[in-house]
């Protein structure tokens, strides 16, 4: 088998372990942010752990206002509003704590301060000119990775629609990627944000524009999730298994960040946007359904995915794809995510318009399979 060309890949100046969330100060003051705004969330704002954060900017001479009216599905509003108090305070930085959603919505931020244009003008891929202000992200959940990707998913409210925003210039200077964080996440976000890795590293290491490097940290990813998920989701005391799907999540966005997504993710995008639905469990019930209908177009990876996930090696090659969909279906039982569209209140007519706006969604780009408005609307009904 030949080399896959790397065409790009880009990534932060990456801190890995427990405690490194105190080095958010002495990171800010390196880049040399004198006054930052902090973009969070309540849920966040409220945990223990962030003394250490707030304190080490206090340390550092670093001072810091904090945003936190950050939706799950960040608005662009509310990426509009952060503008309106980073140019009140004269901010010269951002720090962002927490999952997907404050992060994505301080790149939002950045995007609109270095390109004086509003967020949603950015959809697409590449279309972000400028350098952002610095930015320092801690992750609080093992699942979007998105301190150190450059994707951006911003809730468009007035049509419905997640746009994703995809830009080399929107990875953050530093990713702090501490553990510890996520050692007060509920089950459910557990399961959610663990599935979310899955998905990332499978449709990363499919992707028409995988390479040889995004192929090493797709894989890694894969193995991490089988060796810790389920022990994650049983038991929250479990700093290893704690360990391991924060190193999961990281491996999953290095790759899908510099390899791109595929149909999962549009669908995924799609739902979240018109019903405002957690993006996690909308990945984690579309992938089987997804998986199936790209299984022929490379069957050859998804393979030595079922193969890291626990299908034995010895299978006969006819049967690789009902064994792969049996290791994943397996997966989902395990952290109760077995259910399918109609338990989370998708109608049937919602459908059509679910197809029409995934069918737009730049992650379709790079799906191994070409993928059509019918058949998106059948992968959505399979799905169920």
């Amino acid at each position: 088998m030949g080399y896959m060309p790397i065409r790009r890949f880009a990534m932060p100046d990456i801190h890995f372990g427990p405690g490194c969330r105190a080095n958010a100060g002495r990171q800010a003051k390196a880049l040399g942010m004198t006054k930052a705004i902090l973009v969070t969330d309540p849920g966040v704002r409220a945990q223990s752990w962030m003394k250490e954060i707030l304190d080490s900017l206090k340390k550092a001479g670093v001072a810091f206002i904090v945003y936190d009216a950050v939706s799950p599905n960040p608005r662009e509003s509310e990426v509009r509003e952060a503008v309106k108090r980073y140019r009140r305070e004269s901010c010269d930085g951002i720090l962002s704590v927490g999952g997907g959603s404050p992060m994505d919505c301080a790149k939002g931020l950045g995007i609109m301060i270095s390109e004086k244009r509003d967020v949603l003008e950015f959809r697409g891929i590449d279309l972000v000119e400028n350098r952002l202000p610095p930015m320092v992200f801690i992750p609080s959940t093992a699942g979007t990775a998105s301190e150190v990707s450059q994707f951006s998913i911003i809730l468009d409210s007035a049509e419905h629609v997640k746009i994703a925003i995809v830009s080399g210039k929107i990875i953050p200077n530093v990713a702090l990627v501490d553990p510890e964080t996520t050692s007060t996440v509920s089950p459910d976000l557990v399961a959610a944000t663990g599935m979310d890795v899955l998905v990332h590293a499978v449709e990363a290491y499919a992707s028409s524009s995988h390479s040889d490097l995004t192929d090493l940290h797709a894989l890694q990813a894969v193995r991490l999730v089988a060796a810790h998920l389920g022990e994650r989701f049983r038991n929250p005391e479990d700093r290893i298994a704690r360990n391991g799907m924060m190193m999961a999540s990281m491996h999953a966005g290095l790759a899908f960040s510099n390899g791109m997504l595929g149909a999962v993710h549009a669908m995924a995008h799609s739902l979240g946007g018109l019903l405002d639905l957690p993006h996690g469990e909308c990945n984690a019930i579309l992938l089987p359904h997804v998986v199936d209908f790209n299984y022929d177009a490379e069957s050859e990876r998804y393979d030595t995915i079922g193969h890291l996930l626990g299908v034995p090696t010895g299978i006969r090659k006819e049967d690789g794809k009902a064994a792969l969909m049996d290791e994943i279906r397996g997966m989902q039982r395990v952290v109760g995510m077995d259910h399918g569209l109609a338990a989370v209140g998708v109608k049937t007519s919602d459908i059509p318009d679910l197809a029409r706006k995934s069918r737009e969604d730049p992650c379709l780009l790079t799906n191994p399979k070409a993928c059509l408005e019918s058949d998106l609307q059948l992968l959505f009904k399979s799905a169920m």
